[in-house]
């Protein structure tokens, strides 16, 4: 052995004794198939995800407030009519928009949260113009329990999306 060449693999490519070169596609197929079908599962898994979503995604998101918001002023709108006929004198019915002296009277309102199904939260909003615009929202949440919510006799409106009946409480 020569002492000025230090260890290590020989010179030129490495020749395997007794190795079939035909078994090297099929290991290539092999390895494509896998790599395929892992890539087919994630793909699954992630629509899967994106199909049953956060349940609280939307409760961050200001366009879903500014979205709900113009929804049932329109509502609201388009009838041009008060509905204080059809509110009892102890609470809020459910979703719309109602008018402040009119429609319902200032107090605290309780609603047990929810109705379920495809609303996965309750929002209100206390409004100071009935415009859809997110400047006139004084206050607003998107809860997924039992939510209290005083309503002034400044306030102009109150809004309501996906919650059980409001009771007046005071």
């Amino acid at each position: 052995m020569d002492s000025r060449n230090p260890p290590g693999p020989p010179d030129g490519p490495l020749q395997l004794q007794g190795r079939n070169d035909t078994a090297r596609p099929s290991r290539s197929w092999r390895s494509i198939l896998t790599h395929a079908g892992t890539a087919l599962v994630s793909l699954l898994v992630g629509v899967l995800i994106g199909l049953t979503g956060n349940p609280n995604a939307d409760k961050a998101s200001p366009s879903a407030t500014v979205t709900t918001t113009a929804t049932a002023t329109q509502t609201a709108a388009a009838s041009n009519q008060p509905s204080a006929g059809k509110v009892p004198s102890d609470g809020i019915p459910g979703d719309g928009t109602y008018l402040v002296g009119s429609d319902i009277k200032p107090g605290t309102y309780r609603s047990e949260g929810p109705q379920g199904g495809l609303a996965p939260s309750c929002y209100w909003a206390r409004l100071s113009s009935t415009s859809g615009e997110a400047k006139d929202i004084i206050a607003n949440d998107a809860t997924s329990g039992q939510t209290t919510v005083t309503i002034t006799a400044t306030d102009k409106a109150f809004t309501t999306t996906g919650c059980k009946a409001w009771k007046k409480s005071g």
